[in-house]
């Protein structure tokens, strides 16, 4: 079967945007139904994963959302759910419905289908911007003491084939026997810059594709197991010489880690 992984040819990448924006971009198809969306451009199948990329898939279904509400209204809920593994050689087709609408919320939902069949589905809250009064949240959360951002102008910020970079902050407690006392930092950008025209829609965006990209790895650093390079951003390359120095049993990074199930009590019904 031909592959077909967009609707129509995409068109060529914009170069005043960045990469994750071109990755992102979206096709209208008011021709076909009011609120109906595709992928301009073919989504990433990760090696060794059942399907595309989730954080393609969350992020093109918050960008199709934010196509439907005004422009001062910011999304602030966003609940999702995988329902079917997606297939990379079709393409994707993105059904908003327009929930509710008020003068300070608006609630939408989204389904992502394939052939017919919903493989992603995702419910979203927005609100109006400066809504809540006039205290403004400006980070939920600050930046830890005695912790610097690497350098932009390293040479692996440049390169690479990836949307976005990511490096390892730290791993607290990391020699811990106890791995729920473990906690694992990670710093994350965009490649390149957002443009001005993509505005507050295309960092959201962009913070919803990079959301999915550390959940499985981090189950290999904290138990921990050894977990093989699959990108080009991965903060796991072994050092020259010592590839898998431990012996430690490998994962790909959509691979599947099954853990020991702790064993029942003597008695106990099961």
């Amino acid at each position: 079967m031909a592959k077909h992984p967009t609707l129509v040819p995409p068109p060529p990448l914009n170069p005043s945007k960045s990469a994750i924006e071109n990755v992102l971009e979206l096709t209208e198809l008011g021709a076909i139904a009011p609120d109906v969306f595709s992928n301009t451009r073919a989504l990433w199948h990760p090696p060794g994963a059942r399907g595309i990329y989730g954080g393609a898939v969350i992020a093109q279904c918050l960008a199709a959302a934010q196509r439907t509400v005004p422009e001062n209204f910011l999304v602030h809920s966003m609940h999702c759910y995988f329902v079917l593994a997606g297939d990379s050689e079709i393409p994707v087709m993105y059904f908003v419905e327009r929930v509710r609408e008020g003068r300070s919320f608006a609630t939408r939902t989204v389904q992502a289908r394939q052939r017919g069949k919903a493989i992603f589905t995702t419910t979203l809250s927005f609100t109006r911007e400066n809504s809540g009064g006039r205290k403004t949240l400006t980070h939920a959360v600050p930046r830890p003491e005695g912790l610097q951002k690497p350098e932009d102008d390293g040479a692996e910020m440049g390169s690479g084939t990836s949307p976005f970079v990511s490096r390892q902050v730290e791993i607290l407690n990391k020699d811990s026997a106890h791995p729920h006392e473990k906690k694992t930092r990670q710093w994350i950008k965009a490649r390149g810059s957002i443009s001005d025209e993509g505005g507050h829609q295309a960092h959201l965006s962009a913070l919803a594709y990079m959301s999915d990209s550390y959940f499985i790895g981090t189950v290999s650093r904290i138990h921990p197991l050894y977990r093989r390079d699959d990108t080009d951003n991965s903060l796991d390359k072994p050092q020259s010489g010592r590839e898998n120095p431990q012996g430690l049993p490998e994962i790909g990074m959509m691979g599947v880690v099954r853990l020991k199930e702790p064993e029942a009590p003597v008695g106990a019904k099961l």
